[in-house]
């Protein structure tokens, strides 16, 4: 069975991908084609511009655990394929990949040749031997949705927002290292959590229920906290143990409060109290 496919990095897997994978799906049944996933292992723009910093959404075993679900998923390094025209991009999915038709999402563009409209990329679809098919944008209600409005979303800190365009919960992994143990002395334990991709985003400086999953955790309710300096502080209220050098997983599920100063133990402590009363303590 010959493939159709789509390209694109993907980076969050968010609604408005899976409204262009739906399609693939929809029209590959129709056609008898199994759906293809092409994505990359590093954003385009680490290799067309020098100095730029990526800001992500997912890491690439994020996004190819997430696009797995809607197909069959190739990850190649975008540096191999940057230098391809468009006709030899499409040449190289038909000869190695077996794709006879090739669904573009509204606003991607490939190929060093840098077409730029969609006619131009069907008329050279019909001269490799692959039918182009465009769609149309995903917006809902008065958010087109795209990786750019949801790295904003976090940046400010607008959870409900990120995770609404995401279609989940945001969620960051990473390594439970030594912090300077101040919580533990006031009856409030937590785990410092150093990101396991620099790259991923961490939300704005503040307070957040979330839940959390590790060695021996499933999903369970905890308070975080992330400072000026990104440093993330989880305190996990159903769980006394030690979890240095565990992997933990955290997902954001709402925005409690802004960061604030705290001039004493007995003042964090009474604060730490009431942000666990008001928003993971059961009713």
């Amino acid at each position: 069975m010959g493939h159709i496919a789509t390209i694109g990095f993907f980076d969050g897997v968010h609604k408005g991908h899976r409204f262009l994978f739906n399609h693939l799906d929809k029209i590959g049944a129709e056609r008898g084609l199994t759906p293809l996933i092409v994505t990359f292992e590093e954003h385009p723009r680490v290799t067309l511009q020098s100095d730029y910093i990526p800001q992500l959404l997912t890491t690439v075993e994020e996004r190819r655990a997430l696009l797995s679900v809607f197909g069959e998923v190739v990850v190649l390094p975008f540096s191999a394929i940057q230098p391809l025209t468009a006709a030899q991009f499409m040449k190289r999915l038909r000869d190695e990949y077996d794709v006879s038709v090739l669904l573009m999402g509204y606003d991607h563009r490939f190929g060093s040749d840098r077409l730029r409209h969609p006619q131009e990329y069907i008329r050279t679809g019909k001269q490799v031997g692959i039918e182009v098919l465009t769609l149309g944008e995903f917006v809902e209600g008065e958010w087109h949705v795209s990786s750019t409005e949801i790295r904003g979303a976090l940046e400010n800190g607008n959870i409900a927002l990120a995770n609404d365009l995401l279609g989940r919960p945001y969620a960051l992994r990473g390594e439970v290292v030594h912090g300077k143990g101040l919580g533990r002395t006031i009856g409030f334990p937590t785990a410092n959590i150093a990101p396991t991709n620099p790259h991923k985003i961490v939300p704005k400086a503040g307070v957040y229920a979330v839940s959390v999953r590790a060695y021996g955790i499933d999903w369970t309710p905890a308070l975080l906290n992330i400072d000026t300096h990104a440093t993330i502080e989880v305190h996990i209220p159903s769980f006394h143990g030690d979890l240095y050098g565990e992997q933990l997983e955290v997902r954001f599920l709402r925005f409690i409060r802004e960061e604030k100063k705290i001039d004493s133990p007995e003042e964090l402590q009474k604060q730490l109290k009431e942000d666990f009363d008001n928003n993971l303590r059961p009713a």
